[in-house]
């Protein structure tokens, strides 16, 4: 699967999981995965991983960790996983600019009510292994097939990323200068 197909998939997911009767994006991600074959849901895993590994950096990290009210090794997983899950549009956005994720119209509502948990979203993570599942009914099923279509590539390599400079994250005057937009969102205005 090529990367415009994988975004086509999370298109129709997003698609079958909007307006007030839609089902949560990662089950809308499973059935969408569920009706392809296997080895088109093994290639749809590789274009996640790469998607999800790009935005492996400190300044997602930051944003996360502000949207969050904090934000763990585990959560930073589910937040990517969620950038995902928000379309091609806005993962692009986000990971050229997670600052614009300001103008997210969920991010805007979450700031207000208080909402730590908006874009985090875990079962985006487990899509392929759930609908591998559907199709099999063996729940190790994906962990064997990826393993046989991952054999022989290095993936060490893969897991290698520049996450750019490292900050500290509550450093209020730091978040501010680095995400203003999304700090006057979660701490409130800079100090001076």
């Amino acid at each position: 699967m090529d990367i415009d197909g994988f975004w086509n998939v999370v298109g129709a997911a997003r698609a079958e999981s909007s307006g007030p009767h839609g089902k949560a994006f990662a089950e809308a991600m499973v059935d969408q995965l569920a009706g392809l074959p296997q080895e088109e849901i093994l290639g749809y895993q590789e274009r996640f991983d790469e998607v999800h590994g790009a935005v492996y950096r400190w300044d997602v990290w930051a944003a996360a960790y502000l949207i969050g009210g904090g934000c763990s090794d585990d959560s930073f997983m589910d937040f990517r996983a969620g950038l995902i899950a928000l379309g091609r549009d806005w993962y692009e956005l986000a990971a050229a600019r997670p600052d614009d994720l300001a103008d997210h119209p969920a991010v805007i509502e979450a700031a207000t009510r208080g909402d730590d948990y908006v874009i985090f979203d875990e079962g985006v993570n487990y899509a392929a292994s759930y609908a591998f599942e559907r199709l099999t009914g063996d729940a190790d099923a994906f962990h064997e097939a990826w393993k046989r279509h991952r054999a022989g590539q290095d993936l060490d390599a893969e897991l290698e990323s520049d996450m750019g400079e490292d900050f500290d994250f509550d450093d209020a005057e730091e978040m501010h200068r680095r995400l203003p937009r999304l700090a006057a969102l979660y701490l409130g205005a800079a100090a001076g």
